[in-house]
């Protein structure tokens, strides 16, 4: 009897959490995909006009602004990437010098620790023309110096790339860290031993045995570029026009500047598929990854 309410007990406790999963998660889901197909307005209309069923996503993707959010989405993803690439190589210069390794691990990690939303309102005095850089730089005999990116639609863009690469830099830097951490010391010696210069080193041997850690970093990256939303608020709000609209800010603008839950709900289920379209092969790929490593090492 022990044994077999042994073998019950942690099925039973999880009950309330998958009910709430159930609940909360996937039928929120199911709820929104149901109402992107309707007339709703300010409130829920739940008839769906057959003839004109796929209305909201017909106008969504006639809307200029929701081009320019996919279009950013897409510059973001792709900028943010540097993130990686930064926190890889602050990685290896720290994994390289031990002596200083828990000062500048906390040094790296700090941008972590405040939230988008600060971080955001500081990057935006920083690019303020008359608080920031460039007056710091015009008091340095720098004249001609301009740094008011976020005043233009071609540079506001870049100016949220710099500040969520400073922000996540940091913890892409812990995840590389404890990779390399992972290595064998022994493959680090016999590189040595045979003279492999560190270019080398790095691209060929350790780059490839990293390859499951660089996986997770673009799994968390392409999430979070998704959802980005509070650093935008912070930074442009969404301008100058509509020149930084991200898919979140339009959902969120969509619900509350419209008041057209089903237009929001449209821009909500788009956003599920780019995030499914992403992540599902990414998981897939590294989940192979890691059966593929358990194979090796048996």
């Amino acid at each position: 009897m022990a044994l077999r309410w042994s073998h019950w007990s942690p099925r039973i406790a999880l009950v309330p959490a998958v009910v709430i999963t159930a609940v909360a998660f996937v039928g929120s889901i199911g709820w929104t995909i149901y109402i992107s197909f309707t007339r709703s307005r300010r409130f829920p209309d739940y008839e769906i006009d057959w003839t004109d069923w796929l209305r909201q996503y017909e106008r969504l993707f006639r809307d200029g602004a929701w081009e320019t959010s996919l279009k950013n989405l897409l510059v973001l993803g792709i900028g943010s990437t540097l993130a990686i690439l930064f926190g890889f190589i602050l990685a290896a210069m720290i994994e390289k010098e031990q002596r200083g390794e828990g000062f500048f691990r906390t040094i790296f990690l700090y941008p972590l620790a405040v939230s988008l939303i600060v971080a955001g309102l500081v990057w935006r005095w920083m690019f303020n023309p008359a608080l920031g850089v460039e007056n710091f730089l015009h008091q340095l005999g720098f004249e001609g110096a301009s740094f008011n990116w976020l005043a233009s639609p071609e540079t506001a863009m870049y100016g949220i790339i710099l500040a969520s690469i400073w922000h996540g830099s940091g913890f892409y830097m812990a995840l590389m860290l404890a990779g390399l951490k992972a290595i064998n010391t022994e493959i680090w010696s016999a590189a040595k031993l045979d003279g492999v210069s560190v270019w080398r080193l790095y691209i060929e041997i350790i780059i490839p045995m990293m390859k499951f850690t660089f996986l997770t970093c673009a799994i968390l990256l392409s999430l979070g570029v998704v959802k980005a939303y509070d650093i935008i608020v912070a930074m442009t709000n969404g301008g100058p026009g509509t020149s930084t609209y991200m898919p979140a800010l339009f959902t969120i603008n969509a619900y509350s500047g419209r008041t057209n839950i089903a237009y929001a709900s449209s821009a909500a289920v788009i956003m599920l598929l780019i995030t499914a379209a992403i992540f599902v092969p990414l998981v897939l790929l590294t989940a192979w990854q890691a059966r593929r490593r358990e194979a090796q090492v048996q």
